[in-house]
């Protein structure tokens, strides 16, 4: 078996492979599954993983809940609405559209989740963002905290997907742990576990891709 030191230099090399940009450039995983019937949406992954060591950079949760709820989140959510927010968003789409494209994950207190997925539903349901609900009273910080260092693995219906494992500015280290925790998290949902994947790329957003060896995550 290849020992981690192999992937480490993986790693590096993606990162040497990227020219140095105004910005610290994600690194994420392009992932070629094989023999699947994506046909069925039962059979496509679509995983929550939180990395073990974050994502290098701020993702942004929004919370709606009641009085109590808002007060809560105040100090760790990004966005915090009320139901009186809901009926605004319906009447302007277009708006909260462009709102959840800006959102990584929603949090809803659970009273207020049918009057979301009857509203907002149509709008939050296609980008994977359905709210996480949590029950009337609860602290929202701990799943906030949670969701911050959380990513979507989502293959829908096509046989290679990407999923965002870190920036240029992590560790190599804490890239291969996050790394890690994503390939076995998504071979644990296949049938035929690594039979099932056809090859793993590593790449910076704009860079150069890199095969993996997938001995060394095994």
């Amino acid at each position: 078996m290849a020992s981690k030191k192999e992937l480490l230099a993986q790693i590096e090399e993606v990162k040497k492979a990227s020219p140095e940009r105004k910005f610290p450039e994600s690194i994420e995983l392009a992932i070629n599954i094989k023999e699947v019937d994506l046909t069925n949406p039962k059979s496509r992954i679509n995983e929550e993983i939180a990395l073990p060591k974050g994502r290098g950079k701020d993702l942004r949760v929004a919370v709606f809940g009641t009085e109590d709820m808002k007060s809560k989140a105040k100090n760790s959510a990004d966005f915090i609405y009320g139901p009186e927010d809901l009926s605004k968003f319906a009447d302007d789409k277009k708006a909260f559209k462009k709102l959840a494209n800006r959102i990584d994950f929603f949090i809803a207190e659970a009273t207020l989740m049918a009057n979301i997925g009857k509203t907002l539903g149509q709008v939050l349901g296609p980008r994977g963002k359905i709210p996480r609900p949590l029950p009337p009273g609860q602290d929202p910080t701990p799943l906030i905290a949670s969701l911050k260092r959380t990513v979507r693995a989502r293959s829908r219906d096509r046989r290679t997907f990407h999923v965002p494992i870190g920036t240029k500015l992590m560790s190599n280290e804490d890239i291969a742990e996050n790394l890690s925790a994503v390939i076995k998290r998504i071979v644990s949902k296949l049938e035929k576990g690594y039979g099932n994947i056809d090859s793993v790329f590593l790449k910076t957003t704009m860079g150069k891709p890199v095969k993996l060896n997938l001995e060394v995550i095994e």
